[in-house]
């Protein structure tokens, strides 16, 4: 293999560095499948990933990702504004759809306090949390982190920043398990903790 073509494998091997979990050598064995076996699949992900850049946006409402200026979600009239949820990630929202247990809308912090792999809270969108408030109908906000560190972390800035705000403040119940992130909760076990959340703080000033 010639300097050149080495330069390329090298620089495309150090690009799927970014996706979580891969390392050096599993780089390495990813770029090695896509050159050998998957050319025509690495160019459909090419593809992909450009117009994914090109048209993918955050909802302004809820931050999560979409296509146009509100996600359907935040533009379904039919929804309970008066109930905010406010999750992780948009697949956290996918789950609690498929639970079928939260009527309201959402709020997606696109991230988890993590202060181990430097994550503060500029890791989660406080800033557009405290817009989407200044203008709505909201009542309730329903703290819905994984129950894991990182989760509690979070969950204990989000209930300091609403502290001082005329919001009730609740979180799911301890039904889902220590350590378990929403994406592997099953429905049935996500609806219970939605339905038995605690009360963390009356509405009101």
């Amino acid at each position: 293999m010639n300097s050149k073509k080495q330069d390329a494998f090298q620089r495309l091997a150090a690009a799927l560095k970014v996706l979580p979990n891969v390392g050096p050598k599993s780089a390495q064995r990813m770029a090695y499948h896509l050159l050998q076996h998957k050319r025509k699949e690495a160019e459909e992900l090419v593809d992909a990933l450009q117009a994914a850049l090109r048209q993918v946006h955050h909802c302004s409402m809820c931050n999560t990702f979409c296509e146009g200026g509100l996600c359907d979600i935040c533009a379904d009239e039919t929804r309970d504004g008066r109930r905010l949820m406010v999750v992780h990630m948009p697949a956290d929202v996918s789950n609690m759809e498929a639970a079928n247990c939260h009527d309201g809308l959402y709020f997606v912090l696109m991230g988890q306090i993590n202060t181990a792999l430097g994550m503060d809270v500029s890791a989660i969108a406080l800033d557009r949390l405290a817009q989407r408030l200044g203008g709505g109908e909201v009542e309730e906000i329903i703290i819905a982190t994984a129950f894991t560190a990182e989760g509690n972390a979070t969950a204990f800035v989000l209930s300091e920043f609403f502290k001082n705000l005329p919001y009730k403040v609740s979180r799911l119940s301890q039904g889902i398990p220590l350590g378990g992130e929403l994406e592997y909760v099953d429905a049935g076990t996500l609806a219970q903790a939605v339905y038995e959340r605690r009360l963390i703080k009356e509405g009101g000033a």
